[in-house]
């Protein structure tokens, strides 16, 4: 069954032609790889994909949905999440509260629920806490949840994002470069982070990245694209002997 399936995919800034007739289809619990030089429309796509940009031209489903009229928080209660390129952490809040406040679109309490904060408040709000902390044993971080978000090492901010978009349940996990910024070590780490996550939660992956290790040594198939085109979409290595590839992005 295809998570995600796009057809088509075109958006235009003025006259210029950012994604161009981008195409791919993501099945279940596949970890698939979206790489290309600096300013090819990676990001682009990641943003069409999650209704922050609406397309010009072309189609978006996710798990069988359209999602063109759809609200980001649409798409997301349609099982899609993401992390993104620059971290977007509420810098102020614990660690533990970052990942409880992606808990809410499985909440179903109302306003007045939590005035009075009667069970059915107190219940969602404890599964809340349930799952933020499960997810931060998974990622080793139980011991830093009532720390602030900005007073955590770069890589383990990395790590929260991801594990708030996990928070959401999702069936397709979007990340948008996870290793920028990390040491080899740390890049080490999330490597085995990401086939973790694949395995332990059943999601399915779409990874932007620029480490190429990290790239071609985690993903089942990988996507080029170059000026908003797809110039090539295979196994890793494939991609890694196309001559358009080295010549657009990997180096002759």
């Amino acid at each position: 069954m295809s998570i995600l399936e796009v057809k088509d995919l075109t958006i235009m800034f003025g006259g210029l032609k950012a994604v161009d007739q981008f195409e791919i289809t993501i099945h279940e619990n596949e970890l698939v790889g979206l790489i290309g030089p600096n300013g090819a429309g990676k990001t682009t796509i990641f943003n069409l994909l999650t209704g922050v940009y609406k397309p010009t031209n072309g189609s978006i489903l996710v798990n069988g949905s359209v999602t063109k009229m759809m609200k980001p928080n649409e798409i997301v209660m349609l099982g899609s999440s993401r992390t993104f390129q620059n971290i977007r952490l509420f810098k102020n809040m614990t660690v533990l509260d970052n990942i409880r406040v992606a808990y809410h679109n499985r909440m179903t309490y109302n306003y007045f629920d939590g005035v009075v904060k009667n069970k059915k408040y107190r219940d969602e709000e404890a599964a809340a806490t349930e799952v933020a902390v499960s997810l931060l044993e998974v990622f080793g971080m139980k011991g830093y949840q009532n720390d602030l978000a900005k007073n955590l090492p770069y890589g383990k901010q990395r790590k929260l994002e991801i594990a708030r978009a996990l928070a959401t349940n999702p069936k397709l996990l979007l990340l948008d470069e996870p290793a920028a910024g990390m040491n080899p070590q740390e890049t080490e780490e999330l490597m085995h982070t990401i086939r973790f996550i694949k395995d332990q939660f059943k999601v399915s992956i779409l990874l932007i990245e620029h480490d190429m290790k990290l790239v071609m040594g985690i993903c089942e198939r990988i996507v080029v694209v170059d000026y908003g085109k797809i110039i090539a979409s295979g196994a890793p290595e494939a991609i890694r002997k196309n001559p358009a590839v080295i010549k657009a992005y990997l180096g002759e």
